[in-house]
């Protein structure tokens, strides 16, 4: 499960590596170093159920967009926000032909990474604006931290207020971009990312759609009555105690008649879709990718009532 405030080294290293920021062996060379002994660090690691093995399934082949890919224009890109020079990655169809929808995608907690570029592209071939800002940019953006450790350190260093306004900010970007449509902008987050998704929900009431992949409820249970936006909650089964703590959320949301819908993979762990971390479940993140897709064409290109 994910918690912001974590301060256990191993649960930190753990959610490293499931994360992609390095291998199963240099885990464990982490974790030795913390004990003492690899016999120390053997049993520390095994009550984590993140560690068990991953089936090999596989996405599409063209899961991935790369950067140069023919059917869409993509870039980084830097613009400046209450005195912040955001960093962010930005891409779009080509040859957009009048307005489109929105999406921002927020990363998890180690800052811009590729997978969370690659995953705004991803939206852009589905025919979405989509920009990634870095919440690091306040601290020279994540390039200025190169060991994944320094990097959630990093993250840890920001404050709920500041990435929302940061937030708000790359929604500003895509509302005064010619061809995106303003008022039809969603979020799609990942665990730190998926919190902040849930906090753009509760405070942003133009936010037109927004999807937290595993992400823990970053704002107050009573908070959920100011929400208007249509949620759609991807958990996964495995990621216990984060997944059962949605149960609440969903008594409240039902009993202010909000609209959403949860969904909870079956064998899927916590960041299941980051196709670098060691969690990637391909099955239960393609089909999480195209839900997300099915419901922002919903909520964002459907006429309104």
């Amino acid at each position: 499960m994910y918690n912001e405030n974590e301060q256990d080294p191993v649960h930190e290293l753990v959610h490293l590596y499931v994360d992609g920021a390095f291998d199963r062996r240099e885990l464990l060379s982490r974790v030795t170093k913390l004990f003492g002994s690899g016999a120390a660090a053997t049993a520390a690691l095994g009550g984590y159920s993140e560690l068990m093995a991953q089936t090999p399934n596989a996405c599409p082949a063209n899961v991935k967009v790369p950067i140069d890919a023919p059917d869409i224009v993509a870039s980084d890109i830097e613009y400046s926000a209450n005195g912040v020079k955001m960093q962010a990655h930005f891409a779009y169809p080509k040859g957009v032909d009048g307005k489109i929808p929105g999406v921002i995608v927020i990363h998890e907690n180690r800052g811009l990474l590729d997978h969370h570029k690659d995953v705004a592209r991803r939206a852009a071939r589905a025919g979405f604006a989509a920009i990634a800002p870095d919440l690091l940019s306040r601290q020279g953006g994540v390039g200025q931290f190169t060991e994944p450790q320094l990097q959630t350190a990093a993250y840890g260093r920001t404050n709920q207020v500041d990435r929302r306004i940061d937030l708000i900010s790359a929604l500003d970007y895509l509302k005064f971009t010619p061809f995106v449509q303003h008022d039809r902008i969603g979020a799609v987050g990942f665990c730190a990312g998926g919190g902040n998704v849930w906090d753009l929900a509760a405070n942003l009431p133009e936010l037109a759609a927004a999807v937290p992949f595993y992400g823990p409820l970053a704002v107050p249970i009573t908070q959920l009555v100011d929400i208007q936006t249509p949620l759609l909650m991807i958990y996964g089964e495995r990621d216990r105690n984060l997944t059962s703590s949605m149960g609440p959320v969903m008594v409240e949301l039902l009993a202010r008649q909000k609209a959403f819908a949860f969904r909870v993979y079956e064998g899927a762990a916590h960041a299941f879709h980051n196709d670098t971390g060691a969690a990637y479940n391909a099955d239960a993140a393609c089909a999480a990718w195209a839900e997300t897709i099915t419901f922002f064409n919903k909520w964002l290109r459907a006429p309104r009532p």
